[in-house]
């Protein structure tokens, strides 16, 4: 099995005409993804890639049910587009833009409280299911089908964590990007907890940062865990010196206080086993036995 996505979810592309919305589409496309329409504004009764295309989502939803959808827009209209997700009440976003606005952001985030939808990204490479389905522009080639989910804050370093499941022989059941920007959809709380609930997922590998709380959070949760599967977890940064600034929230209210090595020390406190090298998790994974 996998979460989020799989070979029957069906998938809207908003900004589907766009020169990266079509090298990736396609791509997307060839690797099972279901991929039933697309918007562009002024392009509505046009085919592109062999799907619709309509003006807005509203036009779209006329014709279609979707599940998810991936928004490759500039970030100056990921708010809108965000809205028109939301109102259609489509259970899932992809955002790849990066650097979205941050009051941008806030009002997202108040759109998505109370709604259906779960937004990943923005300035994510998406999620994949490796052999059904790619909401993004993740390297397929990379990928193996197998039994470890991924969540990440890192987009560089989900690669890496990718390549290590496939050192390890497990491969991923679904591999899942959180975002770089400041301000993101969802932090790694919904994932888990669906990894947890997959019989399909064996473990969870998970990639933090520096910045932000999100590292304690999950910790928080996954010590309230009754039944719990292995999280194994790098946090990057360690090598910044103490009081560095960042420029990001969570470093800028704690005036640095909280480090990498706090948040390693906590979340091994919740029981979440803690790597020191990325090149480590291969071999940890394999030492569980899965």
């Amino acid at each position: 099995m996998s979460i989020l996505a799989d070979k029957n979810t069906r998938v809207l592309i908003q900004g589907i005409t766009g020169t990266q919305a079509s090298f990736h589409v396609k791509r997307s496309i060839e690797n099972g993804t279901n991929v039933v329409a697309g918007t562009s504004p002024g392009h509505e009764g046009e085919k592109h890639l062999g799907v619709p295309v309509f003006d807005n989502v509203h036009n779209a939803q006329r014709q279609f049910n979707f599940d998810a959808s991936v928004l490759f827009v500039p970030a100056m209209a990921v708010k809108r587009a965000v809205q028109e997700a939301v109102e259609a009440e489509i259970g899932l976003i992809v955002s790849i833009a990066s650097g979205v606005p941050v009051h941008d952001m806030l009002e997202i985030r108040a759109m998505l409280k109370g709604s259906k939808t779960l937004m990943i990204g923005p300035n994510t490479p998406g999620l994949i299911t490796p052999q059904e389905a790619r909401l993004g522009i993740f390297p397929d080639n990379i990928h193996q089908k197998g039994c470890i989910g991924v969540i990440s804050r890192s987009s560089t370093l989900t690669y890496e964590a990718v390549l290590q499941t496939n050192e390890a022989k497990l491969g991923q059941s679904t591999v899942v990007g959180l975002g770089d920007d400041m301000i993101i959809g969802t932090d790694f709380r919904e994932p888990l907890r669906r990894f947890m609930e997959d019989d399909a997922t064996k473990a969870v590998v998970l990639v933090g940062k520096a910045d932000n709380a999100y590292e304690q959070l999950i910790s928080e949760y996954y010590d309230g865990l009754a039944v719990k599967k292995p999280v194994v977890a790098f946090v990057a940064g360690e090598a910044l010196p103490f009081g560095h600034t960042m420029g990001y929230a969570a470093d800028i209210i704690t005036h640095g206080r909280v480090t990498v090595a706090d948040k390693k020390r906590i979340m091994r406190e919740a029981g979440i086993i803690v790597v020191d090298q990325m090149n480590q998790i291969h071999n940890t994974l394999q030492e569980l036995k899965i």
